[in-house]
């Protein structure tokens, strides 16, 4: 039996998405897998001006961006978790998403061309920086690029629309526990176990509910065998009976 089975303890994902060369984006980006296959490489982007940079370290609570910044560019994370939120005229904070290596942050920005949130950083997290106009400038003329974009910024109204149902918080903690899995499973990592790099408060605003709650449903997953909680680290040890509970959020 693999250890973090018996033992429920997770290991932490590998710590960058890091192989890319001069020739090939990583194969873990957001456009990695468009543009690997679609022989889009990164000579074809220099010669259009399209600026890739690698930035970071962030460590905890560092900003990659702030609300009301000017907008300029999109970010891939590739190593660590970034959080985004607002933070309303009385003070209170609204987590928007948590973001894994991989994925992009920014794409909400577009529209009003300026940052409508805060990024940060959960732990030790490197970017990738694409300035937007070269992206949109590469976008017109590639359409692999353009359709990948659109399917991003789908999956960003998808997933806010998915936590705006009345679902119990059962449902809701099923789902995200699921959905964070298949995240990293998607890039290479565990299928089944996974590390909460957020912490629960971040978790209960990110799902609406309060922090004893998240807490109380976690210990219970655990009690009926669902999972395996270690600190921050979790097993997720029968996947059917969560995605039984998580699935009037999974058909969405």
């Amino acid at each position: 039996m693999n250890e973090h089975v018996r033992t429920g303890r997770a290991p932490a994902p590998n710590p960058i998405a890091d192989d890319g060369d001069e020739q090939h984006f990583c194969s873990t980006c957001a456009f990695g897998s468009v543009c690997l296959p679609a022989g889009v490489e990164k000579g074809a982007l220099a010669e259009l001006h399209m600026l890739v940079e690698h930035v970071g370290p962030y460590r905890t609570d560092e900003a990659i961006f702030r609300s009301g910044e000017r907008f300029g560019a999109i970010f891939a994370v590739r190593a660590g978790m970034v959080k985004t939120r607002t933070i309303d005229a009385a003070g209170r904070e609204q987590v928007l998403g948590f973001h894994l290596p991989g994925e992009m942050v920014g794409l909400n920005a577009i529209h009003p061309a300026k940052y409508p949130c805060d990024a940060l950083a959960l732990d030790t997290v490197f970017v990738c920086r694409f300035s937007f106009p070269a992206l949109a400038t590469l976008a017109a003329r590639m359409p692999g690029v353009q359709q990948q974009l659109f399917r991003l910024l789908s999956a960003d109204i998808g997933k806010a629309t998915q936590r705006a149902g009345d679902y119990t918080a059962d449902e809701r903690l099923a789902a995200f526990l699921l959905d964070l899995a298949d995240r990293y499973a998607a890039r290479g990592f565990s299928a089944n176990a996974l590390r909460l790099a957020m912490s629960r408060n971040d978790i209960a605003n990110y799902l609406r509910l309060a922090a004893e709650t998240v807490s109380r449903v976690l210990r219970r997953f655990q009690d009926q065998g669902l999972i395996a909680v270690d600190g921050r680290e979790v097993v997720l040890r029968d996947r059917a009976r969560l995605a039984h509970l998580a699935r009037n959020i999974l058909a969405q």
